[in-house]
C-alpha cells in the first residue's frame, strides 16, 4: 500500500490513532504534519481528542498564513514552520511524548542507539534541544537548529520527541523505532546493564546478500496465495502485540522443497499485503522484490532441517532486553514455557550474517528459539501458528521474569522438575 498516495488528511489522522493506540500519546499530546508540495502544511489541530481524530479534524496552514479548518492548529505548529525551514528535505514532522522517550528527557540523556543495529540504520545520530516553553518562537528556534545539524531525531529537554522525515511513514518508522530502542535500553538496564555494539558491528546490517538473482514466476499456485495471506494475518497479528515493529521482523513459510514466503525489506509490517511478500526459488528472487537481509539463513535453514516450516526473526522489547544485556535467558520457570520453547542458546552477534552454517547448527527439532546477542530471537516450527506461539511465549516469559525480578529472587524449577517435563515432551 503506497500510504504516501493518500491525501493528507488521511494520513495524518491514521497515524496518530496509530500512536495514540500503541500508547505513545495521550488525549491531548502529540502533533504530526505534512509539508505539501504547495507549500501548505497540513497538521493535527489543537484541544481535539487524539483517540478520536478524524481526517475533517486536520488542518491546513495555507503558505501565506491563512489557517484552513474547524479548529485551530497544534500550538506546537511554531517548531513545525521552523523546522521546514532549516530542513528543506523533511516533508512529515512528528512530536510525541512515548514514556521511553520522555524519560530519557527527564534524566537528559539520549537512548543508546548501538544496542541493535537498526536503530541507527533507520533513525541515524540523535540530537538534542534545551529546553524552551512549549508553543513558543524560542522551542522553534532550538528544535530547528537540532535539526539544522542534520538529526533525523531530536530528544527535548523535559518534553519528549520530534522526528522527521521524507515522507509521513518515515518520520513515523523514526519515531517508533528510538522509542522501541529506549524501551530495550530501559529493560536490559533492570536485568542489570547493556552491551553496545561497535560501529564496525552496526555496519554489518549493511549487508547486500539479500540481493539475489531475480526470477519470474510462472503463475501462482492456490496453495501460494493461501499462505501469502496466512502469513500476512501473522504478520500483522504480531505487530498489534508489539512483537515486531513497522521497520523490523522477518516471517518465512515454506511451500515446498525448493521454494518460500518471505516478508520484504524496507516496507512497513502494519500494512504488508499478499502482494507485498516475496517467492523464493531455487536461491532466486521473485524479480521487483527485494527480501529481508535474512534470506540466507532462512534459506539455509529450510535446505537443512526438513521438519521447519516456519521462522520467525523478531526483536521484541523483553526478548531483547537479555539480548542485550546478556543476561541468561531461563525457561525453567515456567512449565509451559519450558515445554513450549525448551531451552533457549544464545550464539554470538552477526551469527545470521556472517555464520549462518552456527544458526543452522545450534537451530533443530530439540532447540526450536535461539537468541542472537543484541540483534534478535529466532524461532522455528513445523507450521508457522507453531512458531508463532514459541514467539509469544519467549516474550511473555521474558516480560514475566523482568517483572519478577522487581519482586524478589527469580526462583526455577528443580532439575528433577525440569526433568519429568522433558520426558512428556519426548513421548
Amino acid at each position: 500500500m503506497r500510504f504516501d498516495m493518500m491525501p493528507p488528511r488521511t494520513q495524518l489522522a491514521q497515524l496518530m490513532a496509530r500512536i495514540y493506540r500503541y500508547g505513545m500519546t495521550t488525549t491531548s499530546g502529540g502533533n504530526i504534519s505534512l509539508l505539501d508540495d504547495d507549500g501548505a502544511v497540513w497538521i493535527t489541530p489543537a484541544g481535539v481528542d487524539k483517540g478520536s481524530l478524524r481526517e475533517s479534524d486536520i488542518v491546513c496552514i495555507q503558505p501565506d498564513g491563512h489557517i484552513v479548518g474547524a479548529y485551530k492548529p497544534s500550538s506546537e505548529y511554531p517548531f513545525h514552520l521552523a523546522i521546514y525551514r532549516r530542513r528543506p528535505d523533511a516533508r512529515a514532522v512528528l512530536h510525541a511524548h512515548p514514556p521511553a522517550l520522555v524519560a530519557c528527557s527527564i534524566v537528559r540523556c539520549l537512548p543508546c542507539t548501538h544496542i541493535i543495529p537498526q536503530v541507527e540504520y533507520v533513525c541515524g545520530p540523535v540530537g538534542y534541544a534545551p529546553y524552551a516553553q512549549p508553543g513558543t518562537n524560542e522551542l522553534g528556534e532550538v528544535i530547528a537548529e537540532a535539526f539544522a545539524r542534520g538529526h533525523h531525531a531530536v530528544v527535548l529537554e523535559n518534553h519528549g520527541v520530534v522526528t522527521v522525515g521524507a515522507n509521513a511513514t518515515q518520520a513515523f518508522m523514526r519515531f517508533e523505532t528510538l522509542d522501541y530502542c529506549a524501551r530495550i535500553e530501559q529493560k536490559a538496564r533492570a536485568l542489570g546493564g547493556v552491551r553496545a555494539l561497535t560501529p564496525a558491528q552496526v555496519q554489518q546490517l549493511h549487508t547486500t546478500s539479500h540481493f539475489l538473482p531475480e526470477f519470474d514466476p510462472r503463475g501462482h499456485s492456490s496453495h501460494e496465495k493461501e499462505m501469502r495471506a496466512h502469513l500476512c494475518t501473522f504478520i500483522h497479528r504480531a505487530y498489534d502485540q508489539e512483537l515486531i515493529t513497522s521497520t523490523g521482523g522477518t516471517f518465512s513459510v515454506r511451500l515446498d522443497s525448493s521454494r518460500f514466503l518471505i516478508t520484504p525489506n524496507g516496507l512497513d509490517r502494519k500494512y504488508l499485503e499478499p502482494e507485498d511478500l516475496v517467492l523464493i526459488q531455487d536461491g532466486q528472487r521473485e524479480r521487483g522484490k527485494i527480501p529481508s537481509r535474512a534470506v540466507r539463513v532462512h534459506e539455509q535453514l529450510y535446505a537443512s532441517h526438513p521438519t521447519i516450516n516456519a521462522i520467525i526473526i523478531a526483536h521484541p522489547v523483553n526478548i531483547m532486553a537479555f539480548a542485550v544485556s546478556g543476561t541468561p535467558f531461563d525457561t525453567r520457570v515456567i512449565p509451559e514455557s519450558y515445554v513450549v520453547l525448551h531451552d533457549v542458546p544464545v550464539v554470538p552477534y552477526g551469527a545470521q550474517f556472517n555464520d549462518a552454517a552456527l544458526v543452522v547448527a545450534t537451530l533443530s527439532p530439540e532447540t526450536p528459539v535461539i537468541i542472537v546477542q543484541n540483534d534478535c530471537v529466532i524461532t522455528t516450527g513445523e507450521n508457522l501458528l507453531q512458531a508463532y506461539d514459541r514467539l509469544e511465549v519467549a516474550e511473555f516469559t521474558a516480560n514475566a521474569i523482568i517483572q519478577a525480578r522487581v519482586l524478589g529472587p527469580v526462583q526455577r524449577m528443580s532439575d528433577a522438575q525440569a526433568a519429568a517435563l522433558r520426558a512428556v515432551c519426548e513421548k
